[in-house]
C-alpha cells in the first residue's frame, strides 16, 4: 500500500544542502557514506509500529522525523538515489495485556496472547481484527498528512513467505543468536528462552516456550504445546515469529534497511539488534535515538496506557504542521507532550513560515518550515496569532467561529473567512481549544487593592483611545504598570490575565485590546472591578 507521491525537490537547494547543519542533514550524511561503502543503489528507510494500542503521537513522530532525514538525503544526493520509506507494523505480536483505553476490556480477555491480527476488533467490528483496526488508524493519519510511504504488515510478511529465507538463516545460526541473547537475560529467563515463538496450532496463541529441537536442514522447530503434546512446525509460512529483539535484527537483514530511528528505551538493546543482523549476514542500519515523550505529570507516554496526547486530540486543536514542528525541535531532549504545549507550537510554526519567505537557500535549509513541508513552504498571511485568538475566545466566551469573526472583521478590514481560510481554520481551532481545555478550568480571581487601583487607571486611560494601534495601547498598559510600581512588571501583566481573563499568561495585552476593542476592554475591566467575572 503506497500513499502520497514523493514530492519533487527544488534543485536550487542542492548546493546549499552540502553544508547544511540542521539535524536531518547530519543524519542523512551518515546514510550517504554508508551507501558509498556498500555500493547499494537505493536507500531504504524504515519505521516500526507496535499496534498493541491506539496509535499515539510518538508513532507519527518517527514517520515525520524519518521523512525529514529522507528529504535531506535526497538533497545531499541531488535526488539521484532512489529512496523508500517502509512503515512496518509488528501486528503479529501476541497481545500480552489488554489496553486500558478500549471500550470493553472483558471482550478481549479470551484473546490474550493471540497475534494482534487474530484478536477481534473491540471497536465495533468494522475491521478484520484489533491489529487491522490500529493499522488503519495509523494509515489514516499518515495519509491525511500526505506522507510518502509503503505500509508493511508483519503478519503478511511472515505468512506470505517474504521472511522465509531469513527465518531459515536464523535456524541455521540458532546457536549464535542464543549466544547473543542469553547473556542479556536473567537465569530464570535463560532456562526457557528461544528466539522462535511458535503459534500454537491448538489455541492460536503466541507461545513463549523452550525449543526441544531446531532442525535447520528441515527448517523446523519442535516444542511442547499448551496441552503438553510435542509439536513440530516449520519456521516459515507464519507458523512462528521471532522474539522482538531478534526480530529487529532479522528484519533489517531481510529487507536491507539503511536507516531506522527509535526511542531511548531501545538504546540499551541496540547492540543486540545490530549483532543479530550481522550474524544473519547483514549490515546493521544507521540509527538515530530520540528522547521519549512525557505526559502532563512527567511519565513516559504509552500506547497501552493511553496517557499523553493522541493523534486525534492534537488535530482537534491544531494543525498537522504544528505537530510536525514539535517533532522537528530538539528530538534528543525529553519533552512534555500535553495540551498546554499546543498554543506555542502553533504560533512558532507560523513565525517560521513567515520568516522563510525571503531567506536564501542556506538559511531556508535551517528553517524548520523547510523540513515540515519538504521545501514546499506555503505563503500564509496571519495577522493574528493563536495565543491572541485564545484570549479573544476567552473574553468573548466564544461558542463557535462566527463569534470570533464578529470581532475579527471589525479589526481587520477586508479580511474574511473566504479571503483568509488559514485564519478561519486557526480561529476554529482556538474555539475548540477554549471550549475543551480552557473553559472547564477557567478561574478568575479578585484584584488586590494595588491591582484594583491600577486596573481602574487603565480603564480611565483607555477612554477615547479607539483609534490607537496595538503598540500604542501596549505603551499605555506599560505606563500604568510602571506608575503603580509593579516590580517586576510581569506581575502587572499576570494580574491582568488572572483578573480579566481567568488565565495565568497570554500574548501582548495591547494587541488583545486592539483586537477585542477598546470599549469592550473597558467594559471587561469594569465587570472585573464590580466582581461580575467572579460570578460567571
Amino acid at each position: 500500500m503506497t500513499a502520497a507521491p514523493l514530492p519533487p525537490l527544488d534543485p536550487a537547494f542542492f548546493d546549499a544542502a552540502q553544508t547544511a547543519k540542521a539535524w536531518p542533514f547530519e543524519e542523512a550524511r551518515k546514510i550517504v557514506r554508508r551507501l558509498e561503502k556498500t555500493g547499494k543503489t537505493e536507500a531504504l528507510f524504515e519505521t516500526g509500529y507496535g499496534p498493541s494500542g491506539l496509535p499515539h503521537i510518538g508513532t507519527f513522530g518517527e514517520v515525520a522525523r524519518t521523512t525529514m532525514v529522507r528529504t535531506a538525503f535526497r538533497l545531499l544526493t541531488r535526488d539521484q538515489v532512489p529512496t523508500r520509506l517502509l512503515c512496518f507494523s509488528d501486528d503479529m505480536d501476541g497481545m500480552r495485556k489488554i489496553p486500558e483505553n478500549v471500550p470493553d476490556r472483558s471482550f478481549l480477555e479470551p484473546h490474550l496472547h493471540k497475534p494482534l491480527t487474530a484478536v477481534p476488533d473491540p471497536f465495533g467490528g468494522e475491521f478484520e481484527s484489533f491489529g487491522h483496526h490500529n493499522n488503519a488508524m495509523l494509515r489514516r493519519f499518515l495519509d491525511t498528512f500526505g506522507f510518502n510511504y509503503e505500509f508493511a504488515s508483519a503478519t503478511d510478511y511472515y505468512k506470505s513467505g517474504k521472511f522465509d529465507a531469513a527465518l531459515i538463516r536464523a535456524a541455521e545460526r540458532y546457536d549464535e543468536i542464543m549466544g547473543v541473547m542469553l547473556p542479556s537475560l536473567g537465569p530464570e529467563r535463560q532456562a526457557t528462552y528461544s528466539p522462535f515463538l511458535p503459534i500454537s496450532p491448538i489455541s492460536g496463541r503466541v507461545l513463549y516456550v523452550p525449543m526441544k529441537h531446531v532442525d535447520a536442514k528441515a527448517g523446523t522447530i519442535t516444542f511442547n504445546d499448551e496441552d503438553g503434546s510435542e509439536i513440530t512446525v516449520p519456521v516459515t509460512g507464519g507458523h512462528c515469529k521471532l522474539q522482538w529483539k531478534p526480530d529487529f535484527g532479522m528484519r533489517w537483514y531481510a529487507l536491507g534497511v539503511d536507516f531506522e530511528m527509535f526511542g531511548k528505551d531501545h538504546q540499551t538493546n541496540q547492540s543486540i539488534y545490530d549483532r543479530i543482523c550481522e550474524i544473519l549476514g547483514g549490515q546493521a542500519p544507521e540509527h538515530y535515538v530520540y528522547e521519549l515523550f512525557l505526559d502532563e505529570v512527567g511519565q513516559k507516554i504509552s500506547k497501552s496506557k493511553g496517557n499523553g496526547l493522541t493523534i486525534d486530540e492534537w488535530l482537534t486543536y491544531a494543525s498537522p504542521e504544528s505537530l510536525a514542528l514539535y517533532m522537528f525541535q530538539k528530538p534528543r531532549v525529553a519533552k512534555r507532550l500535553y495540551f498546554d504545549v499546543i498554543p506555542r507550537a502553533v504560533d512558532e510554526y507560523y513565525q517560521y513560515v513567515a520568516s522563510y519567505n525571503g531567506q536564501d537557500a542556506a538559511a531556508a535549509l535551517e528553517n524548520p518550515a523547510f523540513h515540515i513541508h519538504s521545501g514546499k513552504v506555503p505563503v500564509l498571511d496571519m495577522p493574528v496569532n493563536f495565543g491572541l485568538l485564545l484570549n479573544l475566545a476567552s473574553a468573548a466566551n466564544a461558542h463557535d467561529v462566527s463569534v470570533m469573526w464578529g470581532y475579527l472583521t471589525r479589526r481587520l478590514p477586508g479580511v474574511t473567512a473566504l479571503t483568509n481560510p488559514e485564519l478561519d481554520r486557526l480561529a476554529a481551532y482556538a474555539v475548540r481549544y477554549f471550549q475543551d481545555e480552557v473553559l472547564p478550568t477557567k478561574t478568575f480571581r479578585a484584584p488586590t487593592d494595588k491591582e484594583r487601583a491600577a486596573l481602574q487607571e487603565l480603564h480611565d486611560q483607555l477612554a477615547g483611545k479607539e483609534a490607537l494601534e496595538a503598540k500604542e495601547l501596549q505603551d499605555i498598559v506599560y505606563a500604568v504598570g510602571n506608575a503603580h510600581v509593579f516590580d517586576p512588571l510581569r506581575d502587572w501583566f499576570g494580574a491582568i490575565y488572572q483578573v480579566l481573563l481567568g488565565a495565568d499568561q497570554g500574548p501582548r495585552f495591547g494587541s488583545f485590546i486592539a483586537l477585542y476593542g477598546v470599549a469592550e476592554t473597558r467594559q471587561l475591566i469594569a465587570d472585573a472591578l464590580a466582581g461580575k467575572l467572579l460570578k460567571a
